[in-house]
């Protein structure tokens, strides 16, 4: 594996650091904002948060990254969906105020394990984080969301409606037809489509609110969220608890990022430019998003897959991403829009996302040949996963540890303190 920063990849149609004609850059580069856009913009719905900031911060959070990484790392950030849940817990407490902080620690400890991995290595990460703690909390991280999907997707006014519910299924059904049945730039988008095509029904059953997307002026500036200037600063601990935890979940994830970036591209950013510098790039960029009114960030697996078809790891198509995300976070209808988007719209793609982030968990441990066979294995794994389902929280006066976050600290406890085998297995 090429290590060298001269390398030049000659099997890549545009490699790292190629730029690409001013037509073709503007084509690719769309292509890789509306490949990232279904995703990015549904966090803010599920949570309550506005889908222009997020679209704003996933450029900005995009641009620093790669500036940070030294435009090394071909890699786009988007809205994250491990955060969804202590943010909808928060969004009905303290509202955004408190997700900010939450957001803002979670850039903080990016930036803290960047500085530690930077003065004495990554070997304690892997020991920190191996496959059986992350396994059961990305599983989850799914899970805990399948009551918020069914809801959406069956509930009017807090009683079942058919109609919410077929036009659920209906987008589930687009979803999965659009991602089984095409290839191309169709096939890289079946999220966007799905929701689309679930809108669209939704239109022709009268669910959607027309006028309001009429009257809505086109241009208008984000509802930017600033600390001490959008609403008073004051430290909430509470806040932090609940989120910060699950920063550790989401590295682990941006180190398996890291680690097909590394053969997609036939390099080693592991040292060049190092995981000190990846970890910081996502810990500012989600710091940011904390400091302007949006979800925390991380690296997209979806824009890797552009990538992997395509043959273009060009960082300035990347870079031409995230100036259309920002510049597409000014069109104040395109948000209005979004905002309209109908409820059962959501619950049925989010059937499909949440059970692929719970289905992804099992892939991990699968992938690292995990076996709970072990009495070890197997505690850890069962613990885990009925105390975040189940959500059960720690109360301690005034900070509480939501269901997800409780999780994520036992299971860590759980594999630093338990021995490899148990006395009936020895």
């Amino acid at each position: 594996m090429a290590q060298n920063s001269d390398f030049h990849d000659d099997s890549a149609l545009l490699d790292i650091h190629d730029k690409p004609s001013p037509l073709a850059w503007a084509g690719l580069s769309l292509q890789h904002m509306f490949s990232m856009f279904g995703s990015t913009v549904i966090v803010p719905l599920l949570v309550g948060l506005s889908p222009s900031i997020a679209l704003f911060s996933s450029g900005i959070g995009t641009l620093l990254h790669i500036m940070i990484t030294q435009r090394k790392i071909p890699a786009y950030m988007g809205s994250s969906f491990a955060f969804i849940t202590p943010m909808m817990a928060l969004m009905k407490t303290t509202g955004y105020p408190g997700i900010a902080q939450g957001v803002i620690g979670v850039g903080l400890v990016y930036l803290l394990v960047a500085g530690i991995i930077w003065a004495v290595g990554a070997d304690w990460v892997d020991k920190l984080l191996p496959p059986i703690v992350v396994g059961p909390i990305v599983m989850v991280i799914g899970l805990s969301l399948a009551g918020s999907a069914a809801t959406d997707a069956m509930m009017k006014n807090n009683h079942y409606d058919l109609t919410y519910f077929l036009i659920a299924l209906a987008t589930l059904g687009l979803a999965i037809f659009f991602n089984m049945a095409f290839k191309g730039l169709i096939g890289l988008i079946p999220i966007l489509l799905g929701i689309v095509g679930g809108y669209l029904i939704s239109i022709a059953c009268g669910i959607v609110d027309l006028h309001a997307i009429a009257v809505a002026p086109w241009f208008k500036l984000p509802p930017f969220e600033v600390p001490g200037l959008s609403y008073p600063f004051k430290i909430d601990w509470g806040a932090i608890i609940t989120i910060t935890p699950i920063a550790f979940v989401t590295m682990t994830e941006h180190m398996g990022h890291i680690m097909v970036l590394d053969e997609l591209t036939h390099r080693n950013f592991f040292k060049d430019p190092g995981l000190n510098r990846t970890l910081a790039g996502d810990g500012v960029a989600s710091l940011v998003a904390g400091l302007i009114g949006g979800p925390a960030v991380t690296s997209y697996g979806e824009n890797i897959g552009v990538m992997a078809i395509t043959k273009v790891h060009s960082v300035y198509v990347l870079m031409g991403a995230a100036v259309f995300a920002m510049l597409f976070a000014f069109v104040n209808k395109l948000n209005v829009l979004i905002m309209q988007m109908p409820l059962p719209v959501i619950g049925g793609i989010s059937f499909l996302l949440f059970g692929t982030i719970a289905t992804s968990g099992i892939q991990v441990m699968i992938d690292h040949h995990v076996d709970l066979g072990k009495k070890r294995n197997l505690m850890i794994a069962s613990t885990t996963l009925v105390i975040g389902v189940g959500n059960a929280y720690l109360q301690l006066g005034s900070f509480q540890f939501t269901g997800l976050a409780l999780a994520t600290i036992i299971a860590i406890i759980l594999n630093l303190i338990m021995p490899q085998e148990a006395a009936s297995e020895k």
